[in-house]
């Protein structure tokens, strides 16, 4: 009896100083698992939005890339214009595809004796294609700024449940009136756990929104510049079509 009652008393030991991830959450607070509950599900959700943010930004590079490439060919834009048509599927394409629409609508315009002052057609191309590339780097940086939120927010969160954690620690060694490390360590190892936890949601969600805005910047950029080049190519054309 007194043998089960030393074997019964080192189970106990072992399990109050078992520091396993599994153990730490199990033993946690209701608090302190909320908050490590909200950090998982947000790193979750940040690594659901690296992966599927670098995967769209490789393949619109790439295909603005091949577009570029058929633009510069030499080509008729017409001829172009009509192979696309509603197929375009990448934010250069929808916005040649747009700019060309309301080019044709000017000369549709001209063709039924209705003066259209160049100034006019210039303005209304400029402004459909400023619309464009907002709106489809508004797609393109949908969920980013989560990143960003959870990068600045994340730390903090779990040093709240770390804060909460020591203090419940910190009762209990009072209850309990014994300041062994074996009392000691694993209500101090929960509470740091919730601010570990923070960190690795953060510290990627970070450098993956740095990474993921550079990107995007540059190729707002490309967009930007194809604008001006493609206007300055239409702005030719209607002066020759005026002359």
């Amino acid at each position: 009896m007194e043998q089960d009652l030393i074997n019964a008393a080192a189970v106990g030991r072992t399990m109050a100083t078992d520091l396993s991830i599994l153990s730490l959450v199990l033993r946690a607070d209701v608090v302190v698992k909320a908050v490590i509950i909200v950090l998982v599900a947000a790193s979750v959700w940040c690594w659901a939005i690296i992966f599927e943010k670098l995967r769209r930004m490789r393949i619109v590079v790439s295909k603005a890339e091949g577009f570029e490439e058929t633009f510069w060919s030499g080509g008729s834009l017409d001829d172009l214009y009509d192979r696309m048509g509603k197929k375009a599927d990448h934010p250069m394409a929808v916005l040649f595809t747009a700019a060309m629409r309301e080019w044709r609508r000017s000369g549709s315009m001209a063709l039924a004796g209705r003066d259209t002052p160049s100034a006019g057609i210039r303005e209304r191309i400029g402004q459909v294609m400023r619309l464009t590339i907002s709106r489809e780097m508004e797609g393109l940086e949908r969920y980013v700024g989560f990143l960003a939120t959870v990068g600045a927010t994340a730390p903090f969160i779990g040093l709240f449940g770390t804060v909460w954690g020591i203090m419940n620690s910190f009762q209990s060694i009072a209850l309990s009136e014994n300041t062994s490390l074996a009392v000691v360590a694993p209500g101090i190892a929960e509470a740091l756990f919730a601010t570990a936890l923070g960190l690795v949601a953060a510290i990627p969600a970070v450098v993956a929104y740095n990474k993921i805005s550079s990107d995007l910047g540059r190729f707002a950029n490309r967009l930007d510049g194809f604008s001006a080049e493609f206007t300055a190519i239409l702005s030719r054309q209607l002066d020759e079509r005026e002359a």
